[in-house]
């Protein structure tokens, strides 16, 4: 026991290495707290160290190793630890927490495992990996600042402001889930909206401009002739033509099921629907009723060829499985010219899948549907008390709105005047592709 020294004559340059194991050189100097110590290995590794009492067990905190560590510097470390244990606080338990708090990876990982049954798990799951991870996996969720969030954002509306947006949602749920565990006390960024982010002096560049693209009468009439000399598949061409017919969204048609139909009904189950809870039944008009005869002869011819039994996917792109979403996007682009897409040559843009549908509910404000009846015939819900309260079915509007469409796309078809009186007997549409 005896006061430590530093500098080259210093007992602390001069305490030997024991022949095996540690030895310690405790400090009696009146700035030491007790239980400061210099402890010193085998191998003559030199650092200091705090030994202190917790709860009747005796533990030992490193402060550093010498000569990174001087020994004024140590001593002063070992005061503040002292003056913490004292107020109840334990060093080595808090570095133990500090080392099993997750980082923003274990966290994201653990969040995504929890998103099950969801449509959008493809993207969510692309924005966590490819985005939240590099950028902030390596920090503990509790270094996660405002700050961090925003810049992280902010770089990828750079690039892609839609994704950021999305992206901002994201981070969000993520931090909201470790305040909910009560990993952190509070979620950094839980009133982060998206007119805070700021690019290049752009006013709330996450905002998105919604989608206004409808096909015109000459696009319509383009597209429905024109797909059977396209490059298109037949059963993709036939599924597009089922959107346009039936107003759905492109996703619910491609995965349509022969156990989904009865008659002239078709009912799409709540599961299949991203958007909403409940089930949406279909009216099936003649031309509807044709394309889905014509899928089954072409999934027929197919199956012949392939000698594998046919799954009940109406537009089945392999065996057990339907057409995706996102085959149908590609589809379009690459046909695009073909089909008589003129959406780049007026300024427009390209038309895509989900376009169809937004032209057939437009098409059905010209066939003077009533706005309610249109937004159920396309599966929107009714908001407000009358969504909640109004239980009626109204098949027989639904029914009369999509052969009101029929009969005015059979017009758009062939060319005739779309707004004029309907004759009794409506020209079938073409749909062999």
């Amino acid at each position: 026991m005896g006061k430590l020294t530093d500098g080259k004559s210093g007992t602390i340059a001069k305490a030997e290495a024991p022949a095996k194991g540690q030895r310690f050189v405790w400090d009696d100097h009146r700035d030491a707290p007790r239980g400061f110590a210099l402890r010193i290995t085998a191998a003559g590794g030199k650092a200091f160290v705090l030994q202190y009492t917790v709860e009747g067990r005796q533990r030992r905190k490193t402060i550093g190793d010498w000569p990174t560590w001087t020994l004024e510097s140590a001593r002063a470390e070992a005061r503040d630890l002292a003056q913490r244990i004292d107020r109840g606080d334990d060093p080595l338990e808090a570095k133990r927490r500090r080392k099993a708090e997750p980082t923003m990876a274990d966290l994201a990982g653990e969040w995504l495992d929890k998103q099950t049954g969801l449509k959008s798990i493809g993207t969510i799951r692309g924005l966590v990996n490819n985005d939240i991870v590099p950028t902030l996996g390596d920090l503990k969720v509790t270094d996660v600042r405002r700050r961090d969030v925003i810049d992280m954002v902010e770089a990828k509306a750079e690039r892609a402001p839609r994704s950021a947006a999305q992206l901002l949602i994201y981070a969000r749920k993520i931090l909201s889930y470790a305040a909910d565990r009560e990993i952190i006390p509070v979620n950094p960024v839980a009133d982060l909206k998206p007119t805070s982010i700021t690019v290049k002096g752009q006013r709330n560049p996450l905002k998105a401009n919604p989608r206004a693209r409808v096909l015109d009468h000459d696009e319509i009439r383009a597209f429905w002739t024109k797909a059977d000399t396209s490059d298109l598949h037949r059963l993709t061409a036939l599924c597009l033509k089922l959107v346009l017919v039936t107003g759905q969204r492109p996703g619910e048609v491609a995965g349509m099921h022969q156990d989904e139909i009865s008659g002239r009904w078709w009912t799409i189950p709540a599961e299949r629907r991203g958007k909403t809870d409940s089930a949406q039944e279909v009216y099936l008009s003649d031309t509807a009723l044709e394309i889905i005869a014509d899928a089954k002869a072409e999934l027929e011819r197919l199956h012949k060829r392939r000698k594998e039994p046919w799954s009940g996917f109406i537009f089945e792109a392999r065996p057990g499985a339907p057409i995706t979403n996102a085959a149908l996007a590609r589809a379009v682009l690459r046909a695009g010219e073909t089909l008589g897409d003129r959406g780049e040559t007026d300024g427009r843009g390209r038309w895509r899948p989900h376009d169809l549908r937004r032209t057939m509910r437009t098409e059905l404000s010209a066939c003077k549907v009533r706005p309610d009846i249109a937004e159920i015939v396309t599966g929107h819900v009714i908001p407000g008390i009358r969504g909640v309260y109004d239980r009626h079915d109204f098949k027989n509007e639904r029914q009369a709105a999509l052969e009101a469409w029929d009969a005015r796309l059979s017009r758009i078809v062939t060319g005739q005047d779309p707004d004029a009186p309907q004759a009794e007997n409506v020209v079938m549409l073409e749909v062999n592709t």
